[in-house]
């Protein structure tokens, strides 16, 4: 009965969004209570729900202060030089664009943190897409994409879950993972190659003059007034310390933004009009982006604490047939992608990886084995609703998060099945038991 509750649920979230019948923040929270009430947990359901925004709230939290922060950023003029070195680079060609795109991503992601990476890429190139007319779809698809691959680090999250999960080394997971993590690199540098292709072929090459370029006109910021091009050094300063600090892990994220917009603020804005009036721009974004935050925990409450998510486990672990117990390996790589989308990475590898990786040992393959498989999901797992992130990419780059789903989902697959392949030549983990 739960299993098909908890599937039911989020099926009909899925159907309702992606239709556009509700807006995510609705839906987050209208589904899972109505659920809930079927199921008979109406006496539950407030500590349930509880429960699951007292988790993220530590995350609302830091994208609150993240967004302002890097509002300020973007107002005061941060990104104006590397926005106009940008397009002096690409000379307003679509394909390098798009390369370019993935090719970012790529090095902002490496410090493992997705609210980061968006707000520094979306920042940096949406001006880009919008001057030379490409679809932001594109960008956000690429960028998310980028953000999976790298999240296999063992800073990124899923590498030390499975690492603590199995009880193996973090580094014996991720090293071998390398190179099949590069030929996911590839297969992303291809998609964004075929998409710049066809954007090329549909809007042509702006030419753009070199003193059209260096103009100061060309701006991030879309307060004029709010420019502070004296402080671009101290601001830049500012966000190098910020992210080392972040990198580190010298404070909690949340602290530290919350610091670092204070810093900032006072350093750019010290009249307090100024810091009213920058509040006030950006608060719709933040207000949307952290509702969402807060409607996810509810969701995620209620499908924990009704006991949803370990019936959906256990049922999806009762499909797997004896024969095919040899194959663990690479089934626990193929249903990583499904099942760290439908239910968080805490779930899926703290609850089913041992479960899998029990049972792949009889047939001769091992915890290090299992847990490197079990990574391979990660691009798709950043599409889930379940992830707060992807919620802040899709309001920073202005897109409907169902139109993002439809875009990204089936490259975010196409992608692990690059890595699963690359992995499997490369003998990462067995296609086939040794007994």
């Amino acid at each position: 009965m739960l299993t098909l509750l908890g599937f039911a649920m989020v099926i009909c979230f899925m159907y309702l969004i992606m239709t556009k019948r509700l807006s995510a923040l609705i839906a987050l929270i209208i589904v899972p209570i109505a659920f809930a009430l079927i199921g008979g947990f109406a006496a539950g359901i407030g500590p349930m729900m509880l429960e699951g925004i007292g988790k993220l709230a530590p995350t609302g939290v830091m994208l609150m202060f993240a967004i302002l922060y890097f509002a300020l950023m973007i107002d005061s003029g941060l990104f104006d030089p590397a926005v106009r070195k940008i397009l002096k680079l690409v000379k307003g060609d679509p394909l390098k664009v798009s390369m370019g795109t993935a090719a970012l991503a790529l090095i902002v992601s490496l410090d493992g943190d997705g609210a980061t990476t968006y707000m520094i890429c979306v920042a940096a190139l949406l001006p880009l897409y919008s001057r030379l007319g490409m679809s932001p779809l594109i960008m956000a698809g690429l960028i998310i994409l980028a953000g999976g691959i790298m999240n296999m680090t063992p800073w990124g999250g899923p590498t030390a879950r499975a690492a603590s999960a199995l009880h193996v080394d973090p580094s014996d997971i991720f090293v071998p993972m390398i190179p099949a993590m590069a030929a996911g690199a590839i297969a992303l540098f291809g998609l964004a190659w075929a998409y710049g292709k066809r954007e090329r072929a549909r809007l042509g090459v702006l030419h753009l003059p070199d003193d059209q370029i260096n103009h100061d006109e060309i701006s991030v910021s879309q307060y004029p007034e709010a420019r502070r091009p004296k402080l671009l050094w101290v601001n830049g300063a500012l966000t190098a310390t910020l992210m080392a600090t972040l990198i580190a892990g010298l404070l909690p994220l949340p602290v530290l933004f919350m610091i670092a917009f204070s810093i900032a603020m006072i350093i750019n804005y010290p009249c307090l009009q100024q810091q009213k009036e920058r509040v006030a721009a950006h608060a719709g974004n933040v207000l949307a982006v952290v509702g969402l935050i807060f409607a996810a925990g509810i969701f995620t409450g209620i499908l924990s604490g009704t006991g949803m998510v370990e019936a959906m486990s256990k049922s999806l672990l009762a499909i797997i047939p004896p024969s095919m117990g040899p194959y663990m390996a690479v089934i626990t790589a193929v249903v990583s992608m499904p099942f760290t989308f439908f239910m968080s990475n805490d779930a899926f590898y703290y609850g089913v990886l041992p479960v899998l990786a029990e049972a792949a040992s009889h047939y001769g393959i091992s915890p290090v084995e299992m847990a490197r498989a079990s990574i391979v999901g990660q691009p798709v797992h950043l599409l889930s609703p379940l992830v707060p992130s992807t919620y802040l990419l899709v309001g920073l780059a202005k897109v409907e998060f169902g139109d993002h789903q439809r875009f990204t989902l089936k490259w975010a697959v196409m992608i692990c099945l690059c890595i699963l392949v690359a992995a499997l030549l490369l003998g990462v983990f067995p296609l086939f038991g040794s007994r």
